[in-house]
């Protein structure tokens, strides 16, 4: 079949349901950025379930962890800073 298959977690994350997210910001080497962006499309979306803390942080574990084997150790690193400074742009505490 000449036609390529997308993973289903490639397409959640592309097209999630409940965040509009910014293009390729799982890519970006700043964590703090990562944070302000998606606080920004978890505060703007009216269709997630949860609070926008959770939706984020949410979408922050859910590319950690479909990504997998496949992301380099420096990015995986960068996007667990991220979850601290997620927390930090919703009041929470560091864990």
């Amino acid at each position: 079949m000449a036609v390529s298959q997308k993973k289903w977690s490639a397409e959640v994350t592309e097209h999630s349901d409940a965040l509009d997210l910014e293009e390729h910001i799982f890519e970006s080497d700043d964590p703090a950025k990562i944070a302000r962006s998606l606080k920004r499309s978890a505060e703007k979306s009216h269709r997630r379930k949860g609070t926008p803390y959770q939706s984020a942080m949410s979408m922050l574990n859910f590319y950690i962890n479909r990504a997998g084997k496949n992301l380099p150790e420096k990015q995986k690193k960068v996007l667990e800073d991220a979850k601290n400074e997620l927390r930090e742009a919703f009041g929470l505490e560091k864990e």
